[in-house]
């Protein structure tokens, strides 16, 4: 693929997910479509990108992006669930694969149609964000699936870096698949975490919101790169980045924090658009590379490609309804357990309880059905095909490689066609409104709103106790008197009036720097009593995030508001 070729994908891409944007449509599913029928057009080149780019260059703006706005808080009330569909759906979803492409293509080793389950194993959290979003899925449900999407990645790809080593012969840094698959999980956790500290310190003493920003574009890659070059989890790199500075991020200017916001988001819907609309276009010619096989009848294939699609698809709900029926048994369990009331043992029955509480506050019916249909394939299934080597250390060509690139495109491109259209009727078929998580966003937010107020409160009397240097006390006092009724009827703060002799007392120049300065401390008091909440758990990380972009377009608005008055 050259660069022209390059920009036409991605000009025709965004246009077609502008389009779909306006008619209300899933993006993602309608550019795929038409790169799919575009690819079938006489006389359309081949458009295809090295592994390397797309897994070096492609996914990890994509993950970091995702890490970046998803809440660590969530993500460790949620570690359980993530887990299970992370790390235990993928290996068991792989292995199952393996079983049923190594009796269904005779042509296939074990150790290959295990290197295709590891292709095929993880879900996508680009398909998985881009879908579940536009659909009003629940914000518990969206944060366990985009979760296990972040962490899916790293077990897959580890698992397929162990598989192409067996089949090839070649060898990795630890020869045990457990010990390789530790080390590598280190090694990412490490990289990312450490690489994450350096940036944020970096960034406290750059005081330069263009500077900030850009550093913060070469964290992802540079996160990757690092991690691979010491043969850990570049995935699981970019992830704790992402985590960490996202979780960290009030501790960069507010300019930084709205220019990274408009940044990613930018990056977001050009790589999701190129995405889409380079899986379809490959459609076409991954089929015709079937046909060229010799010595396999392509109805075999066609037959075998959608046993493991359909393995795909049903590993998943077996899993999730087996391990909730389980959990169901083990409260009926404890239900049944007599009270504890050994003296010597008090602690017992308090684990009694909190395991009867865990148990019942589990997923109910509709929540499992629904992450159930939620295991769209995507970037990372054809990043992981297209680099499944031609070649063994021996000098042999990889079995059955061509047939495991058109499995995974099947079972990529099936998944989202079966499940991502199918989702919204699921959605509206389950009644999973989410009417409780308003409630109790709604309920944060006042919290939130009080506990704002009231930071903004002791921040006005510890500034009129100390009023700045060159600053007259009684005015002090009637700008703070001002602000009190901003914060309560949410007007402007200063109101184009140029009949209002106070304003133009206001708009003094030696008394803009105290209205700054006023404004500057009210808001930096709130945001801190509001991370405070956060960290001692009484607020929601994404209300405090949404809640924190408010003050940060506040405070541009004063800055700029001073500036225009200097």
């Amino acid at each position: 693929m050259n660069g022209v070729q390059l920009l036409l994908v991605v000009i025709a891409a965004i246009t077609v997910t502008g389009l779909a944007h306006r008619k209300g449509l899933q993006a993602p599913l309608v550019v795929l479509v038409i790169g799919l029928a575009a690819s079938f057009i006489p006389g359309m080149p081949r458009l295809e990108l090295e592994p390397h780019i797309i897994l070096g260059i492609v996914l990890p703006p994509l993950l970091y992006s995702t890490a970046l706005d998803f809440s660590v808080p969530s993500f460790v009330q949620n570690l359980q669930p993530i887990l299970r569909l992370g790390v235990a759906l993928v290996l068991i979803t792989a292995f199952a694969v393996a079983v049923v492409a190594w009796k269904a293509v005779p042509e296939m080793t074990f150790g290959a149609a295990l290197v295709l389950g590891a292709v095929v194993g993880p879900p996508d959290a680009v398909t998985a964000v881009a879908i579940g979003r536009t659909l009003g899925v629940p914000s518990r449900v969206m944060t366990i699936l985009t979760g296990e999407s972040l962490i899916n990645d790293a077990a897959a790809l580890t698992l397929f870096s162990v598989g192409v080593a067996g089949v090839t012969g070649s060898h990795t840094v630890v020869s045990n698949p457990l010990l390789f698959f530790v080390y590598t999980s280190i090694v990412g956790l490490v990289v990312g975490i450490v690489l994450a500290v350096v940036v944020l310190w970096i960034r406290s003493h750059l005081h330069d919101p263009g500077l900030e920003t850009v550093l913060g574009l070469v964290v992802p890659f540079s996160a990757y790169l690092l991690a691979e070059e010491l043969h850990g989890s570049g995935v699981l790199a970019v992830v704790m980045a992402g985590f960490w500075i996202g979780h960290n991020q009030a501790t960069s200017g507010f300019a930084t924090r709205l220019q990274e916001r408009q940044l990613w988001r930018s990056i977001d819907i050009l790589l999701e658009a190129f995405v889409f609309a380079y899986m379809g276009l490959q459609m076409r010619f991954v089929i015709d590379d079937v046909f060229n096989i010799e010595g396999e009848p392509v109805g075999l294939v066609l037959m075998s490609s959608l046993l493991v699609l359909l393995t795909v698809v049903a590993v998943r709900p077996i899993w999730v309804f087996g391990f909730a029926g389980g959990r169901q048994l083990v409260r009926k369990g404890l239900a049944s357990t007599p009270p504890v009331e050994n003296p010597r043992v008090p602690f017992l029955a308090d684990r009694v309880e909190q395991a009867r509480t865990r148990a019942a506050r589990g997923a109910n019916w509709s929540t499992n059905a629904l992450i159930s249909w939620t295991g769209m394939r995507g970037v990372v299934t054809l990043a992981a095909a297209s680099g499944v080597p031609f070649l063994t250390e021996a000098g042999d060509p990889f079995p059955a490689r061509s047939i495991i690139q058109f499995i995974a495109f099947v079972v990529a491109v099936g998944t989202l066609l079966l499940q991502g259209v199918t989702l919204p009727l699921l959605v509206k078929r389950l009644d999973i409104s989410g009417d409780i998580e308003h409630q109790k966003e709604m309920q944060q937010r006042r919290f939130a709103r009080d506990v704002a107020r009231s930071a903004s409160k002791r921040a006005v009397k510890e500034t009129l106790a100390d009023p700045p240097d060159g600053c007259d006390p009684a005015l002090l006092e009637g700008i703070a008197e001002r602000f009190r009724h901003a914060q309560e009827t949410r007007e402007d703060l200063l109101p184009d009036d140029e009949d209002d002799p106070a304003l133009r007392e206001l708009a003094r120049k030696d008394l803009t720097r105290a209205v700054r300065l006023l404004r500057q401390r009210m808001l930096t008091a709130q945001r801190q009593a509001l991370i405070a909440e956060r960290d001692a758990g009484n607020l929601d990380d994404e209300v405090l995030r949404d809640l924190l972009e408010q003050l940060d377009y506040e405070e541009a608005a004063t800055a700029t508001s001073s500036a225009a008055r200097l």
